[in-house]
């Protein structure tokens, strides 16, 4: 893992431009787990977000939950909106949608939509890269497992270009 971090930090050294600006693509990865009804989960995932304008982004991302029963895969769609405060340390805040497809070996699967905010910190790392810290809140259309709701923090690394 930390040569993984180390080579994303070669790369965004040489890239060019403001990580916040309109026009500018980020790309992010997740990787992280959850204890979730019963099952340890390995969470792996990638999101692109475009900046509209300075600041405000939209974006779409992808999540695997591996290693539990059930399978899961969410397609999620952003909109995030990074506070100029600084130009190294940006709060943001975010919404979001998410449909999630749960795969119960083949039996009985089922889809359910959720929605959510997320809010934190972003950290500049270079002029092409940043981290953020922070915490979600997603609301289940109709509960699931029991769940109606979740809430857990979040960190993520990105590339801008």
């Amino acid at each position: 893992m930390k040569k993984i971090i180390l080579a994303l930090l070669i790369m965004s050294s040489i890239l060019s431009g403001d990580v916040f600006d309109k026009g500018n693509t980020s790309v992010g990865i997740v990787a992280g787990s959850k204890y979730s009804h019963g099952e340890s989960y390995t969470i792996v995932g990638v999101g692109v977000d475009y900046f509209l304008v300075n600041g405000v982004s939209v974006g779409i991302g992808y999540r695997g939950w591996f290693g539990g029963n059930p399978d899961m895969n969410q397609l999620t769609i952003t909109s995030s909106y990074y506070i100029p405060l600084s130009q190294k340390f940006r709060p943001y805040i975010g919404g979001f949608i998410r449909e999630t497809f749960v795969d119960y070996d083949k039996i009985d699967d089922k889809n359910y939509e959720s929605y959510g905010g997320r809010a934190g910190l972003a950290i500049a790392m270079s002029p092409n890269s940043y981290m953020s810290f922070g915490y979600v809140y997603e609301e289940y259309g109709e509960c699931i497992f029991n769940d109606c709701s979740s809430s857990y923090p979040e960190l993520v690394f990105s590339l801008a270009f």
